[in-house]
């Protein structure tokens, strides 16, 4: 039987044994959470939670996508920000470029570690994806040691959505928004989300064929609505404005719209109410949309169901073949649903403004009412100018030219097709005053 002495020695070389294992592994620990991919460690964690309590105090916080149907305005921060951080010698990343970018971007793959440092601390992200009720959900997942949880969250965090935030300005890229995007650089297909692309239109202020009373009217109102978040709240209102665009196919309604996308920076999301089912999935549709973004409702009069009351019922024993209504359109841009969000711009276009409900035209909900004319003298010159190159006091058939515009209705879309025809200036317009007599001709005879 061993003695006392020799069971003490052989505890005490136990327990020395066991410290040295212990801060061996410790030490390795941080090199180790690189190495395991977030499912082991989870594994690990909750089937050793007590030894890795010890071992492993790192905290993870999760940022997901979505927060319920609206967009999680912290996982668009994160996105940003971490792109960043990728270090070009990871053996594994995305590498993107629109038309409009100069230079490549980095963006972060799924399930890759991103090392940042702050203020002394080291966190890891890591961007992964996730099945629930609604598919695959994506999310960033950061790690750092949790003595550092409250810096985390009252500093770097609030840094990122400021690197952020810097970022998007220096780099803002208008998105156009659509359920129906066949290609989306979201790669998200789950049913019901928006698919969106980079909007590429070159419209502006300056190239739109109007009359420039009219658009110096629409910059300064929107200039208007973009500075005055203190006066919407103190009023008690939600921070939108509605604008109602009239007027015959090819007078530059969408044109207009991307104007003013480009003007503020603003993205646009498309609603095709002809594939709405319901009043539930447009309020959904709404909610999901970000702040300052443009809400567009395109050709809302070939949208024979808002044209009622009650979408769908041919008489009244019949119930409504459709779940949208008017009562659900009207709500959603002018009711409760409509102040979840900020600084949005909410857009009807229309070749008919008498067939629309009044309800919809009224002030709150259409606040601004703009007619897209037929082409002007003032139209033509600018549009001579952008297709052409020629300034107003050399423009060749200059006399006729007005004189046909005024007496026939022809649309600046047409009147830029004519001028896009040839190169020399000269046999453009010969073909320009040849389609305008035609067009005045042919009215005539009707």
């Amino acid at each position: 039987m061993s003695s006392p002495s020799e069971i003490s020695n052989t505890v005490s070389k136990v327990f020395s044994v066991c410290a040295s294992l212990a801060g061996f592994i410790m030490l390795l620990w941080p090199m180790a959470q690189e190495l395991i991919s977030d499912q082991v460690r989870s594994y690990l964690s909750s089937n050793l939670p007590h030894f890795f309590s010890h071992i492993s105090p790192i905290v993870t916080v999760e940022i997901d996508e979505k927060c319920g149907v609206t967009k999680n305005e912290v996982y668009e921060a994160a996105t940003l920000y971490v792109s960043t951080r990728v270090s070009t010698e990871k053996m594994r990343h995305k590498v993107n470029k629109t038309r409009e970018q100069k230079y490549f971007t980095i963006a972060v793959a799924k399930g890759e570690p991103v090392v940042d440092q702050y203020d002394g601390v080291k966190l890891t992200w890591r961007l992964v994806s996730e099945k629930d009720e609604f598919g695959e959900q994506r999310l960033f997942k950061l790690s750092f040691n949790k003595k550092h949880h409250a810096k985390v969250l009252t500093s770097y965090l609030p840094y990122v959505w400021d690197e952020a935030n810097m970022i998007r300005t220096r780099n803002r890229m208008i998105k156009l928004y659509s359920r129906q995007c066949p290609f989306s650089d979201d790669n998200d297909d789950r049913r019901g989300s928006w698919g969106s692309i980079i909007l590429e239109h070159p419209a502006t202020f300056e190239t739109l064929a109007m009359d420039p009373d009219l658009k110096k009217m629409i910059m300064d109102d929107l200039e208007r609505f973009v500075r005055r978040k203190e006066y919407y709240n103190k009023v008690g209102k939600a921070w939108k404005r509605g604008y109602l665009l009239f007027g015959p196919s090819g007078t530059g309604k969408s044109s207009l719209v991307a104007a003013i996308a480009n003007y503020l920076k603003f993205d646009i999301y498309d609603f095709a109410l002809n594939s709405v089912s319901s009043d539930v999935e447009l309020r959904k549709m709404l909610l999901s949309t970000s702040n300052r973004s443009i809400v567009l409702f395109e050709d809302i009069d070939c949208s024979s169901e808002v044209l009622g009351r009650q979408i769908g019922m041919q008489n009244e024993q019949e119930p409504p073949k459709f779940g949208l209504t008017l009562s659900g359109i009207l709500n959603c841009i002018d009711g409760v649903c409509s102040s979840c969000g900020d600084e949005r711009i909410i857009v009807f276009t229309t070749r008919y403004k008498d067939r629309l409900d009044p309800a919809l035209l009224r002030p709150g909900r259409m606040d601004m009412h703009i007619n897209m004319s037929y082409c002007t003298t003032y139209g033509f010159k600018l549009l001579a100018f952008n297709h052409l190159g020629i300034s107003n006091e050399h423009i060749p058939f200059l006399g006729e030219i007005d004189g046909l515009l005024k007496s026939t209705e022809t649309t600046p879309a047409e009147v830029a097709e004519e001028l896009m025809r040839y190169d020399d200036a000269d046999v453009a317009l010969q073909g320009l005053v040849d389609f305008l007599k035609r067009k005045r001709d042919e009215g005539n005879e009707t």
